[in-house]
């Protein structure tokens, strides 16, 4: 992505080619989504933000998923992407475990 910690709204939506009145309606959507505020209620995305608002752009207006469908494939890969941060974190414990046993 870029440098900058937060990017505006307007930002964004050039960067994806859509209206700042569809992101907002996505944040409504899909409760990941979650802009820095400030006091004027101004909001700031991060790049995380704009990397999922990226996946969303891609299953909705170039895959044609419905927004149900949409939030359901997010969810399934987040599982997915847990699932395999799992099993990395026990392969290595297990070496380690394996380790320690032919070091005894």
């Amino acid at each position: 992505m870029t440098d900058k910690l937060y990017h505006s709204i307007g930002e964004v939506s050039q960067m994806l080619h859509v209206n700042p009145s569809l992101l907002r309606f996505w944040e409504t959507e899909f409760p990941a989504i979650k802009p820095h505020k400030n006091k004027k209620g101004t909001r700031y995305y991060t790049d995380d933000d704009i990397d999922l608002l990226r996946q969303i752009y891609h299953l909705t207006r170039e895959c044609g998923y419905t927004l149900e469908g949409a939030r359901e494939r997010l969810r399934l890969s987040d599982d997915i992407d847990r699932d395999k941060q799992l099993v990395k974190t026990l392969t290595e414990a297990r070496q380690f475990l394996v380790d320690l046993k032919e070091y005894l």
